[in-house]
């Protein structure tokens, strides 16, 4: 089936700012609680949100075999795991229904009625049920900036980074969408100087600048997905706040890996970007050198040309943008990933979630954490109001954003916007 809901020519008659992340191209899929408290799954154009679930009901998807409920859950995990030929389908339709030269629902107002909303009617909900989450570890300019802190330069990278994807199983219940305000977690620390750890909240909670991508049903227990047809169960793409307590992590890491300093909240943007609507902006991946084995050696492009940003908002002040990255620094690319997740025969379902990892690049202003931004808070950080940030303090809001955009297009993901507050 074409992917014609890409033709950058194509316009809405619905408005659409010439800068929004949302142009008909786009067609994102989200959960929304709208004005009638109704949880519905929906899209999205220009500054409209789209009730596809009486959308369905009103007919407009009957030439899809859909079952009359797919839209109106409360999660797109279904919907998800009808696979990658039903969601183009529907964004196919979804594109030729608010076409501009389309007066089919433009013209009956008591269809507009009930399936459109602005975006202050309705309330975004965490878009799927993530069974499981996996963080990956897989910028090298990232990895390289932390083991250089800690292990020192010629040490920097452990001997299986270059050879793998490194990646850990995270704690699924602590996912949120944006606008939910979080707390500073507590714990155990071992602070400069003493001997015995001490109990307490967190003085070192960090932002971690990454993306995330959805899965469908991909395989049974003991088979694999092969990396070249890894991108058939991606659904699509999140901006992705993996939250960290950097002092509770580096007491407790040793042997097993993150445990409270990371599981106390991560948070996601809405909206789900799709791969078909960023296919126009595939690239190449980062050379990888030595050669990875066989099983992971993947042909084509396979990264995605998304510009990043971090921005620091402190309470009763402008925002000050503290680092500018981009998502094909990746030296593990998503397919590359997903296939080393399932080597083993360890199944994915659909609504699972992959992190990629801090995405950080070459340059000190796109480092993607305060941990490097300051270099272990050695170095602070001077917003515009004049304050300075070794890490997050109490009530600033991190606010995360993210788009490709070529000569033609533009397509983005929102963004991603969660204040810290006090300890309980």
């Amino acid at each position: 089936m074409s992917n014609f809901a890409n033709n950058p020519d194509r316009s809405s008659w619905l408005h659409v700012d010439p800068h929004s992340d949302f142009p008909i191209q786009n067609i994102p899929f989200g959960v929304f609680l709208t004005r009638d408290d109704i949880v519905t799954i929906g899209t999205r154009i220009g500054d409209t949100a789209i009730d596809l679930g009486a959308l369905h009901q009103l007919g407009y998807f009957d030439e899809i075999p859909l079952t009359d409920d797919i839209f109106l859950q409360d999660t797109l995990n279904d919907f998800i795991a009808d696979g990658r030929q039903t969601w183009r389908a529907v964004r196919n339709r979804i594109v030729e229904i608010f076409d501009a030269d389309n007066s089919i629902l433009k013209s009956n107002v008591k269809h507009k009625d009930i399936v459109l909303f602005r975006l202050d009617e309705i309330e975004m909900q965490l878009p799927v049920q993530i069974g499981d989450y996996t963080d990956f570890y897989a910028s090298r300019e990232h990895a390289t900036n932390v083991g250089t802190m800690f292990r020192g330069k010629e040490n920097a990278l452990m001997p299986n980074w270059l050879h793998l994807p490194v990646g850990y199983h995270g704690r699924s219940s602590s996912i949120i969408p944006s606008n939910i305000s979080i707390r500073r977690p507590k714990g155990q620390t071992l602070p400069n100087g003493y001997e015995s750890p001490i109990f307490g909240p967190s003085k070192a909670v960090d932002f971690e600048l990454e993306m995330a991508f959805i899965t469908t049903d991909a395989n049974d227990l003991g088979d694999s997905i092969s990396v070249n047809e890894a991108e058939n169960y991606i659904f699509g793409l999140v901006l992705f706040n993996d939250w960290s307590a950097r002092d509770i992590q580096r007491w407790e890491y040793v042997p097993l890996g993150p445990f409270l300093g990371k599981s106390f909240a991560s948070s996601i943007s809405p909206w789900i970007v799709t791969l078909d609507a960023l296919e126009p902006f595939k690239v190449d991946s980062p050379k990888q050198n030595p050669e990875p084995l066989e099983y992971l050696r993947s042909s084509g492009k396979k990264s995605y040309d998304i510009s990043l940003e971090v921005a620091i908002k402190p309470p009763n002040s402008k925002e000050t943008v503290v680092c500018r990255s981009n998502f094909k620094n990746m030296y593990w690319n998503m397919s590359q990933q997903l296939a080393h997740h399932t080597v083993n025969g360890c199944p994915v379902n659909s609504g699972d979630m992959m992190g990629s990892g801090t995405i950080s690049g070459s340059k000190k202003d796109s480092y993607g954490s305060m941990l490097e931004l300051t270099w272990k808070g050695e170095n602070p950080l001077k917003l515009n109001d004049g304050t300075e940030r070794k890490f997050i303090q109490d009530y600033d809001t991190v606010i995360m954003r993210g788009y490709c955009k070529n000569d033609n297009l533009r397509i983005g993901f929102g963004e991603v916007s969660t204040k810290l507050l006090p300890s309980n």
